[in-house]
């Protein structure tokens, strides 16, 4: 069974089984805990998205609705997260997962949003350590919420919107990819392995300096 038939054999079973609503909710409450749970530092939340682009175009549910849904939900996470860390301030770093995320990666973070500020909210949702802790940084220093909201809806709209349809023209363009898939995962692989390893290796030597 190729991908392509495996995809569709699921979105079958969803539809046969009326479970379209639940993971429909599933996904989008996912979204919404990247940032207001910080789960987007363990699972990318990028990842519900893709699903949810992918389902759409097999016609579970309507790609409009789950990417406006998504946007909400992701728009509204960030600014419990914003709420978390106006409140409870720097007290995050000494909890379990404060002490969980380390100190080198507070550092980094707020390094991070010191030097970009605005920027570091709107660009941040692109990687996995911002996305999950920036919003908090925004409210542990006082970030009005009005300018917070400004470059968190603009990045929630603007990442959002790129990775549900990337899910959703992926599914269109398998079949073929198909044919040239296999010939090409491994080297797909490794180029994606080392991108992440010198973008890693960028990052530290910044915490470094």
């Amino acid at each position: 069974m190729s991908i392509s038939e495996w995809i569709h054999h699921t979105s079958d079973t969803l539809v046969a089984h009326n479970l379209q609503l639940p993971l429909f909710l599933l996904l989008i409450l996912f979204a919404f805990a990247e940032a207001a749970a910080f789960v987007g530092f363990i699972l990318p939340g990028e990842t519900s998205l893709l699903i949810g682009g992918v389902l759409g175009h097999s016609g579970v549910w309507s790609v409009w609705i789950f990417l406006l849904c998504a946007i909400l939900a992701a728009i509204a996470g960030d600014s419990v997260g914003y709420e978390i860390g106006k409140h409870l301030g720097p007290r995050i770093k000494e909890n379990a997962f404060g002490r969980f995320v380390g100190e080198k990666r507070w550092k980094l973070a707020q390094a991070i949003f010191d030097r970009y500020h605005g920027g570091a909210i709107f660009f941040g949702r692109a990687q996995a350590l911002l996305r999950a802790l920036v919003p908090a940084l925004a409210g542990m220093n006082r970030v009005p919420y009005r300018t917070f909201l400004k470059w968190n809806a603009a990045g929630g709209i603007v990442f959002s919107t790129i990775v549900v349809l990337l899910g959703y023209e992926f599914a269109n363009s398998l079949p073929t990819l198909e044919k040239y898939l296999r010939y090409w995962a491994i080297f797909f692989l490794i180029l994606v392995a080392i991108i992440i390893t010198i973008l890693k290796r960028k990052l530290e030597k910044m915490l470094e300096e």
